[in-house]
């Protein structure tokens, strides 16, 4: 079975970072992917894609990169719930980040794949 997907976009706002009580790094990144059609009115839209980075992966993103910064992302998609604060069963559909590439020109010499 094969669960990959590869994405290239812009960050939506600058990366966060935070810590899992076991000292994991995890940060998550909105993803802004357009299509390559244009809708009704002649413009062209977006999708806007939910990212989990953990580790070195999630701490060299948020150094490196920051709101509209171009990334490339292959990871795996991931579903889950959970029950919120009043009591309804939420669905999130995320991808799981294995490898962010940074594509902007002004990170060049940084533009090498870094793996989970």
């Amino acid at each position: 079975m094969i669960n990959q997907v590869t994405l290239v976009g812009r960050l939506t706002k600058d990366p966060e970072i935070r810590y899992t009580p076991e000292g994991k790094a995890v940060s998550n990144v909105t993803l802004a992917v357009n299509r390559n059609f244009r809708n009704a009115g002649g413009d062209f839209e977006a999708d806007f894609v939910q990212c989990t980075l953990w580790k070195k992966t999630a701490e060299n993103t948020t150094q490196y990169c920051q709101k509209g910064s171009i990334v490339g992302i292959t990871g795996r998609i991931q579903t889950r719930n959970y029950e919120n604060q009043e009591g309804k069963r939420v669905y999130v559909t995320e991808v799981v980040a294995e490898s962010v590439r940074f594509l902007d020109s002004k990170h060049k010499e940084r533009s090498t794949a870094i793996e989970v």
